[in-house]
């Protein structure tokens, strides 16, 4: 799947501070649909209503974090191939094999503009 200036895409951060920049950020880069969940829990009932194509989560959340959103996302059959850029401010190496083991793409804040359109660039050559 493609993912361009018309695609849906969900924010997930338990922070509205932090879902209101990146979301800001993705307007600034076209994107016009995009979507906002304050944890995985929240996340998924939306993308059970809603089909998104991609979807940038926080890691560390709660109640549900992005790991176990990932998971119950990926076990979904019209969810398993939505990609997925996870965030997280900590770059423990734990967290970051982690991550990339899981996902499609892994960004760790801040990030910039360039930074997180290179990652979505990056899920489109996949």
């Amino acid at each position: 799947m493609t993912i361009d200036s018309k695609s849906k895409i969900l924010v997930v951060d338990d922070s509205g501070a932090v879902r209101s920049i990146v979301r800001k950020i993705l307007t600034q880069l076209g994107y016009i649909e995009v979507d906002e969940a304050s944890d995985g829990a929240a996340a998924f009932a939306k993308m059970s209503a809603k089909p998104y194509a991609l979807v940038i989560s926080d890691w560390n959340m709660e109640p549900m974090n992005g790991k176990a959103l990932l998971v119950q996302a990926r076990s979904t059959k019209k969810m398993e191939k939505i990609p997925f850029i996870m965030m997280t401010t900590g770059s423990d190496q734990y967290k970051v094999i982690k991550a990339r083991f899981d996902t499609i793409c892994f960004i760790d804040k801040p990030f910039s503009a360039e930074a997180l359109q290179s990652k979505i660039s990056e899920l489109n050559i996949k």
